[in-house]
């Protein structure tokens, strides 16, 4: 079962900046695409960091002083990417499965992520709206997968024998299967499907052999996550 990787998802047309790029031509830039955040290209044309809305309001200053003493809100004219933005971005590459840069987005706290290649140059980007997209697919469309791939392809099943329904991302899962520890590594995979929001594991076996062993009554858990690409934190690698 291969995941979907951010390059199917990601946006190709970026909008960047530069180490040197003064602070209101980013928020010109900002105003005019309509995004949040940019990333900030170095003199080698690396990523070097994101510059966000909530980098620039965090580069505005206030002189504490009342107005009539000649004290504002206000920015510094001669501000700059390099000295406003987040670094090191957060950066994935383009065969980066959607659900791992979902995770990274999570876990980082992150709106958006660069996304670079082998030597580090920009070559799209992708937000959170980008990878919440996997969750739009039709039931139709992930009840055929988990019948096709999980199975058939992985776990060499006719499809015949098992009843899957998909309602709202929701996976029903019915039927028979060989033995014990199937029964859960097919809910297992099924969770692994992008866009499968949960699983009702309704599925019965022929034989208790193979079961996966349960220390201290708990579930085994099962880690599908491919151990590759790495993400890195911009620059080249």
């Amino acid at each position: 079962m291969k995941h979907r990787e951010i390059s199917t998802v990601m946006t190709t047309d970026v909008s960047v900046v530069h180490s040197d790029t003064p602070f209101k031509d980013i928020v010109a830039l900002l105003a005019e695409r309509r995004i949040s955040g940019v990333p900030v290209l170095g003199r080698d044309s690396s990523v070097v960091g994101i510059v966000s809305e909530t980098d620039l309001l965090h580069g505005t200053k206030e002189e504490h002083k009342p107005f009539w003493a000649g004290g504002r809100h206000g920015y510094n004219p001669h501000s700059v990417a390099a000295e406003m933005m987040t670094t090191p971005a957060v950066c994935v590459h383009p065969d980066t499965t959607v659900a791992h840069a979902a995770k990274l987005l999570a876990e980082e706290g992150v709106h958006r992520l660069p996304v670079t290649d082998t030597e580090g140059r920009l070559v799209g980007i992708v937000s959170r709206r980008d990878v919440l997209g996997v969750f739009l697919r039709s039931d139709h469309d992930l009840r055929e997968e988990i019948l096709r791939e999980i199975f058939g392809r992985t776990l060499w099943m006719d499809p015949s024998e098992v009843s899957v329904e998909v309602q709202s991302g929701v996976a029903t899962l019915r039927g028979q299967v060989e033995t014990k520890a199937l029964v859960e590594i097919a809910a297992t995979l099924t969770r692994g499907v992008d866009g499968v929001v949960d699983v009702h594991n309704h599925l019965t076996y022929a034989h208790d052999v193979g079961q996966i062993d349960r220390p201290h009554g708990k579930y085994v858990e099962f880690d599908h996550e491919p151990l590759k690409p790495v993400p890195h934190r911009g620059g080249a690698l």
